[in-house]
């Protein structure tokens, strides 16, 4: 058995549980042919680089599989029957699996740092000074 790496696109359009279903249904493909699923990222929705079908945004899906060598096929031909999934790729994987991506934290300008840490340093003494007036 080969390991692959797939990734695909949905469109963001979809509901939450049809989405669910969606994920549940191309990883139930993947065992029904005799493939495992190792893990599922589901990396949220983000703007895509360009617009597919006047779209700019989609959900990302990354699954890592064990599958035999024509399952990948299969996999692509009922990605290209699902109308809510815009892109998708299949590509064989060696190696141990990476580790799982953390989600993307909001962006935060590099001139409003400094100005966090200073409120944060404004309510520590704050703090301090209320904690010794409770002691008195």
């Amino acid at each position: 058995m080969n390991q692959y790496e797939v990734m695909y696109i949905i469109d963001t359009a979809l509901e939450e549980q049809a989405r669910a279903d969606l994920i549940n249904r191309f990883s139930g493909l993947v065992e029904l042919n005799g493939g495992q699923v190792d893990r599922v990222d589901e990396w949220g929705k983000r703007r895509l680089a360009y617009a597919i079908d006047y779209k700019t945004e989609g959900y990302y899906v990354l699954m890592y599989i064990a599958a035999p060598a024509d399952l990948p096929r299969e996999l692509e031909r009922n990605f290209q029957i699902s109308d809510s999934v815009l892109r998708y790729m299949v590509i064989r994987f060696e190696g141990a699996l990476p580790p799982k991506r953390e989600p993307l934290k909001p962006y935060t300008p590099a001139h409003a740092a400094p100005a966090q840490e200073a409120a944060q340093a404004v309510e520590a003494p704050a703090a301090e000074t209320t904690e010794a007036a409770e002691q008195e």
